[in-house]
């Protein structure tokens, strides 16, 4: 580390963790919802996942001195600081997240898109299916690919090519604004697709009605192949 002058040295200012409602809220109330989540809460929100508590124990160690710390000195003056590790953790401490949040906006953006038109797609899902997904979480990963193969089938239809492939970024979220169980996927996808010798080709104007379609069907194809429901539950809801 460089300072530049005193004045900068002076600006960094570390964050008081055990000050934040938060962290008090969890340091208080957290061990007695561990303890009785299996009677309160399972039959609700699903089984216990062992990394809910260690996501809540990283956090109410995440900046404090006392769990560890780099000590950080400046190479032109005698100044030093001492700067404590952090959690990174995502979702549950807001400092760490932002900052994962941050780089990996800044990754997405420089290093794995291509300079080409892209176009966000949320899927979501009936309330009906939800609940299917809340108890088996693993059906999440099945969604998500449900997603890019809506994406990669209906492009190679608008296109009319079956050799061509399109970029997609996919990120499932469980919650949504009211922070009740929403099961989703953001996704980030090329407006177009790519030829095999990297031809870029761009879509024409894409009816959301094409994705739909195809997405309805990857959707119940993979709660009927997992026997979670049956072609009658199928038939009612097309109808």
């Amino acid at each position: 580390m460089v300072c530049l002058s005193p004045q900068v040295a002076n600006i960094y200012r570390p964050r008081q963790p055990r000050q934040s409602p938060l962290y008090q809220f969890i340091e208080r109330y957290y061990p007695e919802f561990e303890r009785t989540y299996e009677d309160r809460y399972r039959q609700r929100h699903g089984a216990w996942r062992p990394i809910i508590g260690e996501v809540a124990r990283k956090f109410l160690r995440c900046g404090d001195l006392h769990f560890g710390f780099a000590r950080v000195q400046c190479t032109g003056c005698p100044h030093e600081m001492f700067v404590p590790f952090s959690c990174q953790q995502r979702c549950l401490c807001a400092s760490c997240h932002q900052k994962r949040s941050l780089l990996l906006s800044e990754r997405v953006a420089q290093s794995i898109c291509q300079p080409v038109p892209h176009r966000q797609i949320v899927w979501t899902i009936p309330k009906r299916l939800r609940i299917y997904f809340r108890y088996d979480r693993w059906l999440l990963g099945g969604l998500a690919r449900a997603a890019w193969e809506t994406i990669v089938e209906v492009y190679r239809t608008v296109i009319g090519r079956d050799d061509v492939l399109p970029g997609a970024i996919a990120g499932i979220q469980t919650f949504g604004e009211l922070v009740h169980y929403h099961c989703h996927i953001h996704t980030i996808a090329t407006d177009g697709a790519y030829t095999p010798d990297g031809t870029f080709m761009c879509l024409s104007p894409l009816e959301t009605n094409r994705l739909l379609s195809v997405w309805q069907r990857k959707v119940f194809e993979l709660l009927l192949a997992e026997e979670k429901i049956d072609q009658e539950l199928v038939d009612q809801m097309r109808a």
